[in-house]
């Protein structure tokens, strides 16, 4: 407790509120949404044949389903309507590549982002001692921004599938009792898709936290400061070139002759012609 006290003291966890790792722990519970969402699905839909001959119906079909969505492995028994002769039936379809991969992202993306949110909070310095944990961090995330667009895109085509594949009406298709006409064919319960369709909401926006936690993580590494040091450098250089040049040197005070007082404050040989001034009157009077 002194430790997680003296940690909380210094300001660690304050790194949480900027926007890097406020993004980390986002990503962090998007990606348990999105995995559970998904991975933990199972639903179920009831079908109905009601034979002409009553004795042989069968009003309760329960079909189950659940992740990973391989169909073609769902069995079920159907009347024939003919006798006691049941038919074994099965769904259409295996999802569970689209499915897998997406749970797959969702998860691998979870520890990558706890990992993180670990390295922000208590080995910050070390994250920022060098440009190789930013760039890692950066080409990680880009990866991540990728796989999950894909995986997301990928998911949602496989679960319209799904949908597809189990709507009662499809599967009543499959029976043959219900290609007579004699016979009554009823969907009785659909089966709920709701935390599917959240799951691929969680997808997509997933991708978005990622997409926009390129910039964040772009801007702690070398690449992005780099940019920013070369335009203050050459303005550094310019004045002192200016500075260095013979514009604020005294060479043009006391080494040349504009501001040279002697030349001009020492008359020399203007200065001492006032004898002419003087001598002459005073000759042109003596010798009238």
């Amino acid at each position: 407790m002194e430790a997680v006290d003296q940690l909380a003291s210094a300001g660690t966890f304050r790194v949480v509120k900027e926007p890097l790792a406020f993004l980390r722990v986002l990503e962090w519970l998007f990606a348990i949404f999105a995995f559970a969402t998904c991975g933990g699905y199972s639903g179920g839909l009831r079908l109905s044949v009601d034979c002409a001959n009553k004795s042989e119906s069968d009003l309760n079909i329960d079909i189950a389903f659940a992740y990973p969505f391989r169909l073609h492995q769902v069995n079920f028994d159907a009347p024939t309507c003919e006798g006691k002769r049941r038919e074994k039936l099965s769904l259409i379809g295996d999802f569970s590549s689209s499915a897998e991969f997406f749970v797959t992202i969702a998860v691998f993306a979870f520890l990558y982002s706890l990992a993180a949110t670990v390295v922000y909070i208590f080995f910050q310095n070390k994250y920022r001692e060098n440009n190789r944990g930013p760039l890692i961090d950066f080409i990680v995330t880009v990866v991540f921004s990728f796989l999950w667009l894909v995986s997301s895109s990928a998911w949602a085509k496989g679960l319209s599938d799904v949908k597809i594949a189990t709507d009662p009406d499809e599967v009543l298709l499959l029976m043959s009792a219900c290609k007579q006409q004699s016979n009554k064919c009823l969907p009785v319960r659909s089966p709920v898709m709701s935390s599917l369709n959240t799951s691929v909401v969680f997808g997509f926006l997933n991708f978005i936290l990622w997409a926009g936690n390129i910039w964040f993580v772009f801007k702690e590494t070398g690449w992005h400061s780099s940019g920013q040091r070369h335009p203050p450098d050459t303005m550094e250089k310019q004045p002192s070139s200016y500075n260095q040049g013979g514009y604020n040197q005294d060479s043009y005070g006391p080494a040349g002759g504009y501001n040279q007082p002697g030349s001009y404050g020492q008359v020399g040989e203007y200065g001492q012609s006032q004898s002419y001034g003087q001598s002459g009157p005073t000759s042109f009077a003596n010798q009238i």
